[in-house]
């Protein structure tokens, strides 16, 4: 759709608008890229925020644009090609873009819809230390609502990209969605390699000026007076231009301020969230006192509005933030292209001085792209996902992410050696650097995730999963010793450290923006893990030793709980196949003997099948041997204790109960038992121990026939107890074969398996008559086919009859003559 170029942009604008309803998505996006080639770029300005708006959706939500997370080619393959090609970095909307950044516009976004913290922060008048805020803000004009962030076109289009992927999350979903297939997952892959590509130099921006670029943003004074979290410092792009004659005059400039501006919105939009407890956490006293007091200071001078109370501020800060599971798959696509980024870093030359006057800043910006940008907030991502996650199979998602981030290695350029040995291959020491300096990441959060095994249910495969795969990873040969030594680096003895602030007040040369001068080469390896912990967690934080006596406690009883777990699945394996070889021809009614007595044995594996079983009992099987080797476990100890969990069947014939103590009052739950039993790890087999004629009408029972039967069981059993009870004590044969139909000695004998009163009573039924058997649909329909069958033969129902008495009879007396200590015949 092209138009004169006399056209007014409200008049561009309500016709793109109009051609939103009346025209297909395909055509609508060949128009679009018509008047972007056509029109200039003081119209497009106009056009330019509803153009965003209505592909990545509205901030709050209700508009949803061209949905791009649910968009996939196996379903819209002409729509998802189209969207792709039309959003590409060398497509017609980012030529959209960076005509309009020639002309340095800006555009409003407001603070209202930033993550959390930053929101907070800004609105106390605390500016955040990340660069991508800084000279940005502004106050609305008189009657003006809100803050907002004058950004320029790159910045506001990636601001809208980024966080589609929070603010769309409820959007309405017609059919099952692949997130690592959808449109917005390919495009995030798609940008992160073309602005931090991992050979070459990022493609310079398309120019509709000849033999001109598209300058980098300049900056911009402040709008209202700010404090910071940290002193202000100039990015690497300005300081690598200062003494440029002209912006356009160095390319690489150019390539680094898409680059750094890219990856912090991403940042900041996927991973700066946290709950306010984080925060409270965070505030060391210093940071609350200096913060108060700039809010006292500004009270009477800005708007003439008082402050905000402390109150007000913390509360502000609390964000319900609950990450999805397509948020966490993209946060892992972002982790794994940085490592691969900053692994593509060239060698550092012999001469530290060859260092300063060559490298560029895009490999500048690969050597600290981690360090500075992603650790500090991937840190506390990663510790609200481990705290807040539901324990459930969907935190794969989480782990592997996390697991990814502590394998660099596995990202880098070099190719390891083929080789038959099927044995891991070993961390290599050039490793040990990064490790130290992420120490919290390997140790803090293995500890949340030990936390975290010991309250699910390990008997599931995708549980047991989760487990193995952890321990297969630190199980790594050398990796363990890697972790102690950085452990044994922050326990060293301080002498003289320098001075050392809390996290929001760290200067960026320790922590926080990449945009900050380059820091002095520090070669003290204990003050590097330390000022990593101390950075993160504070100078009052209490490391807990991931290799000392509290840690491996906890390790030993995830052993225990998998021993436990093992020999559940067995039970329920051995079990499932006792069914399966017992199943009659009648098994299709759904009957079976356990639901006489009203136990429930069942597990989620009974549905799953032997295969999952299997697949269980390796995984465990493999994470034991991994927990081993990574923490020395004693093999004796570990034998016993897996020796115990198999033993677990006492003189008392007590099997998986959970653990409890005796009491006068019977049976008490310990604080492992009650998990045990809200994790399904172990329960009581909870069965009716009342008289068996008076239980509850099962739903495969007659019910009228139910009641008819113990009507004539009682008349019989009031009328011959005393003939019962002489045939019963008999020693001979007929005593043998009357206690075997008429009394039922279990039903005193039976273990208690509930926490019930010790010494309660229990009554001692005499010989009697139970004709209630006669009332299961299974029993009547069995007669009726031995009926239907015996009919062929023409035998007739009184035949039949005798013939079914007399078998039964004569079965009788077989189980009398050779089992009376059988378990007595439940009818």
């Amino acid at each position: 759709m092209a138009g004169p170029h006399l056209q007014q942009p409200s008049f561009l604008l309500a016709t793109l608008k109009a051609d939103c309803v009346n025209k297909p998505f395909v055509q609508r996006c060949h128009d679009l890229e018509t008047v972007i080639e056509e029109f200039p770029a003081k119209e497009l300005h106009g056009i330019f925020p509803w153009l965003v708006e209505s592909i990545f959706g509205s901030l709050d939500g209700i508009i949803v644009g061209w949905n791009l997370r649910c968009l996939q080619g196996r379903t819209n393959p002409t729509e998802y090609s189209v969207a792709l090609d039309f959003l590409d970095p060398s497509g017609p909307m980012m030529k959209l873009v960076y005509k309009l950044q020639a002309e340095e516009y800006r555009y409003d976004f407001p603070v209202s819809y930033l993550p959390g913290p930053v929101k907070a922060s800004i609105q106390e008048q605390v500016l955040p230390e990340c660069s991508l805020y800084h000279n940005k803000v502004q106050f609305p004009s008189s009657g003006g609502l809100g803050l907002n962030l004058a950004l320029n076109p790159f910045e506001y289009y990636m601001f809208y990209f980024a966080i589609s992927l929070i603010t769309q999350k409820n959007s309405p979903v017609t059919h099952h969605v692949s997130p690592s297939n959808s449109a917005y997952f390919i495009l995030v892959d798609t940008y992160l390699k073309c602005f931090l590509p991992t050979e070459g130099s990022v493609l310079p921006p398309p120019s509709s000026n000849p033999g001109g670029a598209i300058p980098s943003p300049t900056p911009r004074s402040p709008a209202v007076p700010f404090t910071s979290y940290g002193m202000h410092h100039t990015s690497l792009l300005k300081r690598h231009i200062a003494h440029q004659p002209s912006v356009n005059a160095d390319p690489a400039s150019q390539e680094i301020w898409r680059s750094e501006t890219l990856l912090q919105i991403f940042v900041e939009m996927w991973l700066h969230h946290y709950s306010l407890e984080m925060y409270q956490k965070m505030q060391s006293p210093h940071v609350k006192l200096e913060v108060l007091h700039y809010r006292l200071s500004i009270s009477s001078k800005h708007h003439g509005s008082p402050a905000q109370s402390s109150y007000q501020a913390l509360h502000a800060y609390q964000e319900s933030f609950k990450p999805t599971e397509e948020h966490v798959l993209v946060v892992r696509l972002l982790v794994k292209h940085l490592h691969a980024f900053s692994n593509s870093l060239k060698p550092e030359p012999l001469s530290p001085s060859a260092h300063s006057h060559t490298a560029s800043p895009l490999e500048e910006f690969k050597r600290v792209v981690i360090p500075r940008f992603v650790q500090e907030k991937l840190y506390i991502f990663l510790q609200h996902c481990f705290g807040h996650w539901p324990l459930d199979a969907s935190f794969r998602a989480v782990l592997e992410m996390w697991l990814s981030y502590l394998q660099p290695w596995r990202y880098a350029p070099e190719k390891p050696p083929q080789s038959a040995d099927p044995l891991p291959r070993s961390v290599s020491e050039k490793w040990a650097a990064f490790i130290q300096e992420n120490l919290l990441m390997y140790t803090k959060l293995f500890v949340g995730f030990l936390n975290r095994a010991l309250r699910t249910d390990l008997v599931s495969p995708k549980n047991a999963l989760m487990v193995f795969r952890v321990a297969k990873v630190f199980a790594q040969p050398n990796l363990a010793e890697m972790i102690l030594k950085g452990e044994q680096l922050f326990l060293e003895p301080e002498l003289v450290i320098p001075h050392r602030q809390h996290r929001l007040f760290m200067t960026p040369t320790l922590g926080g923006s990449f945009l900050s001068s380059w820091p002095a080469t520090i070669t003290d390896a204990s003050f590097k893990v330390k000022s990593h912990v101390y950075s993160l967690e504070g100078q009052d934080f209490q490391y807990k030793q991931m290799f000392g006596t509290e840690v491996r406690n906890l390790v030993l009883k995830l052993a225990q709980l998998i021993c436990q777990a093992q020999q559940t699945a067995k039970s329920i394996s051995d079990h499932s196949a006792e069914t399966t070889a017992s199943q009659s021809f009648f098994s299709w009614f759904r009957f079976t003997p356990s639901e006489m007595n009203g136990s429930y044995t069942g597990n989620d594996l009974d549905e799953i099948g032997q295969d999952s079983i299997k697949k269980t009992d390796e995984y465990l099987e493999k994470a034991l041997e991994y927990l081993c080797q990574i923490f020395k476990l004693n093999e004796a100890q570990l034998t016993q204790m897996m020796m115990k969990c198999g033993t677990a069947q006492d003189e008392n014939g007590k099997k998986q109960l959970p653990d409890c103590v005796e009491s006068e009052d019977g049976l008490i739950l310990t604080p492992l038992g009650r998990y045990q039993i809200i994790n399904g790890l172990c329960r009581f087999d909870v069965q009716y121990q009342g008289d068996t004629e008076l239980q509850p009408i099962r739903s495969y029972e007659n019910a009228t026939l139910v009641r008819l039967l113990f009507r004539l069981s009682s008349v019989l059993n009031e009328r011959f107890a005393d003939q019962m009870d002489v045939l019963c004590s008999r020693e001979d044969f007929v005593g043998r074969l009357c206690r075997y139909h008429l009394t039922n000695p279990y039903l005193i004998q039976k273990i208690r398996y509930s926490p019930v009163v010790k010494n309660g009573t229990s009554q001692n039924w005499g010989p009697r008559i139970s004709l209630r058997f006669l009332a299961s649909y299974r029993t009547l329909i069995s007669l009726l086919m031995i009926y239907f069958i015996a009919s062929w033969f023409y035998i007739g129902p009184v035949g039949c009859t005798f013939i079914i008495l007399i078998g039964y009879f004569l079965y009788a007396v077989i189980m009398t003559f050779f089992c009376e200590g059988w378990k007595p015949h439940e009818h």
